[in-house]
């Protein structure tokens, strides 16, 4: 097989963080390409717009040149049929995560039969960091520069 694996991580990335960091650069190491695919949910409030959320990931991913930051919408088992990808990758923090994330597997297979997610977890020094606490910490006033990206930081403090 000659055909270029590409793996799709998704997700709202509103905003990106470490913790998202860490799952790129583990998965980069595993696969030769990367679409990190930021999408619009509609049940969440963005705190930044879809195309500042590309932006703030291109700028955070750049020294990792097998990996690419798209935006798509609609379902993601028809984004990954279009690109002709199978492979998802979803971050598993704690066990919390896992029922959802393992209902999601299961609908994008039933979706697509030829999907199958991989699941990677996080440094430990993540397993706590979500984009809502960041948002929170934010609002508070708290400091969120180890948490997220100097670029991410930085919109924050302007």
């Amino acid at each position: 097989m000659n055909k270029k694996v590409s793996a799709v991580y998704p997700g709202s990335f509103d905003p990106p963080t470490n913790g998202h960091l860490d799952i790129i650069t583990r998965a980069s190491r595993l696969f030769p390409e990367i679409i990190v695919a930021v999408t619009e949910n509609s049940v969440k409030n963005h705190m930044f717009s879809l195309e500042k959320r590309v932006e703030l990931l291109k700028k955070s991913v750049s020294d990792i040149k097998n990996v690419k930051v798209i935006s798509f919408s609609g379902l993601l088992a028809d984004y990954l049929e279009k690109i002709d990808s199978f492979i998802l990758i979803r971050g598993l923090r704690a066990l919390s995560d896992f029922e959802y994330e393992f209902q999601m597997a299961l609908m994008n297979r039933k979706l697509n039969k030829n999907i199958e997610t991989v699941f990677l977890m996080p440094d430990q020094d993540y397993t706590f960091l979500s984009s809502s606490m960041v948002k929170e910490i934010a609002a508070l006033g708290g400091k969120i520069e180890e948490l997220v990206p100097e670029c991410v930081a930085d919109e924050f403090n302007k």
